[in-house]
């Protein structure tokens, strides 16, 4: 196969690192991480996210911007763990959408998200995993990270309608949608040979394909 570059989206807790992880080690991809434990932002941010949402999300729109295109330039195929597109369709909506980030804010960053997005080449692939609200609140408590203690079902719900509205529209590159709440790419080696088909056969321009784990 032909240099590749496939982004994955999704909700917080859909299983989108373990995924990039195993999907890169599987088909020795080059993988690439969000940046959190290494991010300025995001411990001003979650102390007061209506002063810090837009340097986060200017953050975070350097950051993905640099690694994509770290990325394309690199002659091996990757896989990337959170796509740009979310950073402005899905996050920077929803401090909007609360309150924290303002109007004049969020024209500004969208404006410039616009024009970042227009200069890099489109991925070939994005996989987005999907999974209840229910799941996702479970894992997160599970992984108990100290940052997302605040992280509401509500604040979830909201996310992942945004998610249903932009996929609705997305036609940057194909998309294959992944249900991740009964599908153990983590433990069951199986259903990580799954995934990593229907990628392949979606790569190679089959239709749409929902995978959820008989």
């Amino acid at each position: 196969m032909s240099k590749k570059i496939v982004v994955v989206a999704g909700n917080i807790g859909a299983g989108k690192t373990s995924l990039a992880e195993r999907i890169g080690v599987r088909l020795g991809w080059r993988t690439d991480y969000e940046s959190v434990a290494d991010n300025p932002y995001l411990p001003d941010f979650y102390a007061d996210m209506h002063s810090w949402s837009f340097h986060l999300q200017i953050y975070f729109l350097g950051h993905r911007a640099e690694q994509y295109l770290d990325a394309a330039h690199d002659p091996r195929s990757a896989i990337l763990d959170r796509s740009i597109y979310e950073d402005a369709h899905i996050f920077a909506r929803a401090l909007h959408h609360m309150g924290n980030l303002s109007e004049r804010d969020y024209l500004a960053y969208r404006r410039l998200f616009d024009l970042v997005v227009g200069a890099l080449p489109p991925p070939n692939l994005l996989v987005y995993l999907k999974c209840p609200v229910a799941a996702l609140i479970d894992r997160i408590q599970r992984r108990a990270r100290n940052i997302e203690t605040g992280i509401s079902s509500e604040y979830l719900t909201l996310l992942d309608t945004f998610y249903d509205e932009w996929l609705n529209s997305f036609d940057i590159c194909p998309v294959l949608t992944i249900r991740t709440d009964d599908l153990d790419y983590v433990h069951q080696p199986q259903a990580l040979e799954v995934v990593a088909g229907r990628i392949h056969e979606k790569l190679g321009g089959v239709e749409e394909i929902v995978l959820k784990r008989k």
